[in-house]
């Protein structure tokens, strides 16, 4: 009896041990009950019922990466290239990825294929080439909706590589040449533009500092010659007041006035204008002189005599 028990608990431990089971984290297991679905397994400890359940698909819930291969995509204008895409998705209901496709990743890479056709088809070569984050963020948004029936949420869409013709590169290198080519052009423009600029701006500015030290330079000069003259009327201002407080008479004034009359002849005029009250003045000096004697410098010779008369009547 106690053999038979024996076996009775070696084999349910048997059939118990391998029915328990753990989940790991940020995965799922789908279980079905007689052939159909009953539960997901979330992450812990869960036992399965022997014989009667199963479990048909183990799913991991994190971020997965589908890189699929280069895809001929024709363009607008008729030009083919090579383009390959990454797609970043993850798996957030378990039931719906088991039971939504037979092979939901390969429905995927067919899906992405077929839309980046369908995108790429409607723009032209140009176009294609400087708009990559249109045609990422309208593949996402496509791709997710279409994906939510498989229990698939697709995060981005990023186009690996975009491979024209031989033909069009070539000419987009031409193009890009020629470009260049006329950038530099501008460039070297636009310096000898500035250099002159910058010429003139200086040739004007040393003008405009000339000018203003020829303005003050003749400032300066009528400046001092006014103060000369200044200085010169208020020495002859002071002279005349020296004379006036010393109480000069007539005679020193005359004398003054034959000095101003000396100065005035000094000159290089062919002409001397004098004025009346200096005529008069001579007029009466030399007048004065030849009646009073007074100023000759040489004494008169003396007049010879007369010879006597004879008497007649002593004769």
């Amino acid at each position: 009896m106690e053999i038979i028990i024996a076996i009775a608990i070696v084999a349910l431990l048997i059939i118990i041990f391998p029915n328990i089971r753990i989940v790991p984290q940020a995965s799922q297991y789908v279980i079905e009950f007689f052939g159909k679905y009953k539960e997901t397994w979330e992450a812990g400890l869960h036992f399965k019922i022997p014989f009667v359940e199963r479990i048909a698909k183990k799913i991991t819930l994190k971020e997965q990466v589908l890189d699929s291969p280069p895809q001929p995509v024709i363009t607008k204008d008729n030009v083919t290239m090579q383009i390959d895409t990454v797609v970043y998705f993850r798996i957030f209901d378990g039931q719906l990825y088991t039971y939504g496709a037979v092979n939901p990743i390969n429905a995927l890479s067919n899906l992405t294929a077929t839309t980046l056709r369908n995108i790429v088809g409607e723009m032209e070569l140009d176009g294609t080439l400087t708009s990559r984050d249109t045609i990422n963020g309208k593949m996402t948004e496509i791709l997710d909706e279409a994906t939510d029936q498989w229990g698939i949420k697709v995060n981005r869409v990023e186009l690996k590589n975009i491979i024209p013709p031989a033909e069009i590169q070539n000419a987009m290198e031409k193009q890009m040449k020629a470009e260049r080519d006329r950038r530099e052009t501008l460039l070297q423009a636009e310096g000898h533009k500035a250099a002159a600029i910058t010429r003139a701006e200086g040739d004007k500015q040393a003008m405009i500092l000339a000018a203003e030290g020829e303005r003050d330079a003749r400032i300066a000069r009528a400046e001092g010659e006014a103060k000369a003259i200044y200085l010169a009327k208020k020495a002859e201002a002071d002279g005349l007041r020296a004379l006036k407080e010393a109480c000069a008479d007539a005679s020193v004034l005359e004398l003054k006035k034959y000095e101003a009359l000396i100065q005035v002849a000094n000159g290089t005029a062919s002409k001397l204008i004098i004025p009346t009250d200096m005529v008069n003045a001579v007029t009466k000096n030399t007048v004065f002189s030849e009646t009073t004697g007074l100023g000759d410098t040489t004494p008169e010779a003396p007049k010879p005599k007369a010879p006597p008369k004879k008497d007649e009547c002593c004769d």
